[in-house]
């Protein structure tokens, strides 16, 4: 089973052209994919449905989006009746296999003055694989500051750790004769987290690396699957400064619980995509 986790950027490649179908070839063999920057209505790429482009591109698999940023876009009336226009900005996940349940999870953030700084979120999907159920997160964090990060990580941990508690996007069903989704304990937190590896917004999800035992596993910590692999070297990276390419660094991961990590099988960096300014990060379960 293949994972991979994608921030697209909106669709415009290192290049600077926008080439959707680009992006989608890079992604060929994948059970399960996590896209972050995915965009509907959006000026940049001339108000693409990129839900939709990436939903024809996957047409046998299932999919959620979740629009952490919503606006109002555009607004006419056609035969009489009023046409509204989103200008949306958030992160999808496409599934071999059905969707249970989605959550869109909104992560806390603060006003700016002078940077950028939209919503941010997490679209959980709880899948049914054929493992085991298991839910899959599209995460993208704040880029500009490590205390936003450090915050949207303690509410992403919250409600991913405390999901059978929490009770998942619905309990309490057969009052109406509703199915009830699984409330598994696996789960991977994939996307653009914003952070290198050991900076304090890191050490927060990972936990605190131990001079001598280093990480242990445990159940209310998720591993950073490529670093547990011993694939993360000095020279990793998976975001490239268009303006100054020879600037790079490791912003994206996949991150698992405790109770997956003896599934994985391997992980990498696809460093010959050129379809966004980040590059997809891949983890392959056995």
């Amino acid at each position: 089973m293949r994972f991979v986790s994608y921030n697209i950027q909106y669709g415009f490649g290192l290049d600077g052209n926008y080439d959707p179908e680009r992006i989608a070839r890079n992604l060929t063999g994948a059970d399960i994919i996590a896209l972050q920057e995915v965009t509907r209505g959006w000026p940049l790429n001339n108000g693409a449905d990129l839900p939709e482009i990436f939903a024809g591109y996957f047409p046998d698999y299932h999919w959620v989006y979740g629009p952490a940023c919503d606006l109002h876009g555009s607004s006419e009336l056609i035969g009489g009746r009023r046409i509204d226009r989103r200008c949306q900005f958030g992160n999808m996940v496409l599934s071999r296999w059905p969707i249970l349940s989605n959550r869109l999870l909104l992560l806390p953030r603060t006003r700016t003055f002078e940077k950028l700084n939209m919503q941010r979120g997490a679209t959980e999907a709880l899948i049914d694989a054929p493992g085991g159920p298991l839910r899959v997160y599209s995460v993208h964090l704040d880029h500009v500051s490590p205390d936003e990060r450090i915050a949207q990580i303690h509410a992403l941990m919250a409600r991913a750790i405390g999901f059978s508690r929490e009770g998942g996007a619905m309990s309490g069903g057969d009052q109406f004769h509703l199915p009830r989704p699984p409330l598994t304990e696996d789960f991977l937190l994939m996307g653009d987290f914003n952070m290198e590896p050991e900076s304090p917004e890191y050490c927060q999800l990972a936990g605190t690396l131990d001079r001598y035992y280093g990480r242990t596993v445990r159940a209310d910590v998720p591993t950073d699957a490529l670093a547990h692999l011993g694939r993360i070297t000095p020279d990793s990276h998976s975001w490239i400064n268009v303006s100054r390419p020879q600037q790079r660094m490791l912003l994206d991961y996949c991150f698992v619980s405790g109770s997956l990590v003896h599934r994985l099988k391997d992980g990498w960096i696809d460093y010959d995509a050129r379809g966004s300014d980040h590059l997809p990060v891949w983890v392959e379960f056995g």
